[in-house]
């Protein structure tokens, strides 16, 4: 999807489907999505800001989640509310916020490890899970300020990968990626300062999928054991073979699961709400 421009409001015909990207990444990571759910879903997958064509980002780095919860917030809006939201890693954040902020707007939330560090850090800051999470911040930050954006982009993407993942990608991929470190750099410093604390997620009300994959790290790890067990209404899954980027590296299995969830609560009564 490109930069977004709302035009004139027109109400889809199919239930709409919001995909919301990781870090570092685009809404073109959602390809095998929009195979699977094929012509029976309207499928959006908009570029955060600082991202693909996205708007620029030109705020401070604190201030870009309310920005993109704000800015996936219209889309939802304009697409007539009670969509589903779909999200790995930063962009499964900001669904969830969303979905916490205006749960008018939405009907499902499916997240793939959404990296909710102000719990992390409030839960203990000094345990494994926080402490890596903060000295990659760090590793990163020291590596822009001195110009050496590939080397940060080159720790990020390894990092989440759990193996050396940035070997694998071409040249065209590695220079997409160093050219939002310092967008990155901005997420880690808003996300660790969210307003979305732990006990707010025990106030989703519609349903949630949540999955996590099963040799990821173990920050991401502990994240999903403090937040799922207060969600009223939460299928919790641990998918197997896969890490952090689990939507990137298996996209296909990833893809049909988060289609089977949202195929099944796209009922004849949302259809109708959509179309009143």
């Amino acid at each position: 999807m490109r930069n977004l421009t709302l035009a004139p409001r027109t109400v889809p015909t199919n239930p709409v489907v919001i995909a919301l990207h990781s870090s570092a990444a685009s809404g073109g990571q959602w390809t095998a999505l929009r195979d699977e759910l094929g012509n029976a879903f309207h499928l959006l997958t908009p570029d955060l800001h600082g991202h693909g064509n996205g708007p620029a980002w030109q705020g401070t780095p604190r201030d870009i989640v309310a920005a993109d919860v704000a800015r996936a917030a219209r889309i939802a809006e304009h697409a007539g509310g009670s969509v589903h939201l779909v999200g790995h890693s930063y962009g499964g954040l900001v669904a969830l916020r969303v979905a916490h902020e205006h749960p008018r707007l939405v009907a499902t939330v499916a997240v793939y490890e959404p990296v909710a560090l102000r719990v992390l850090l409030d839960y203990n800051r000094r345990h494994q899970p926080a402490v890596e999470v903060a000295e990659l911040a760090r590793t990163l930050g020291r590596e822009v300020g001195v110009g050496r954006e590939e080397d940060a982009a080159s720790r990020f993407v390894n990092y989440w990968s759990g193996s050396d993942q940035w070997a694998r990608l071409d040249a065209e991929q590695r220079s997409a990626i160093a050219a939002r470190m310092r967008v990155v750099l901005a997420h880690f410093d808003s996300l660790a300062h969210d307003p979305m604390q732990r006990e707010h997620f025990a106030e989703l009300t519609m349903p949630v999928l949540y999955l996590t994959g099963r040799a990821t790290r173990a920050s991401t790890r502990r994240i999903a054991e403090l937040i799922t067990p207060s969600m009223p209404h939460v299928d919790s899954v641990r998918m197997e073979a896969m890490g952090h980027l689990g939507p990137i590296t298996h996209a296909v299995v990833v893809a049909k699961r988060l289609a089977e969830f949202v195929s099944a609560h796209a009922t004849p009564q949302f259809d109708q709400r959509k179309a009143a």
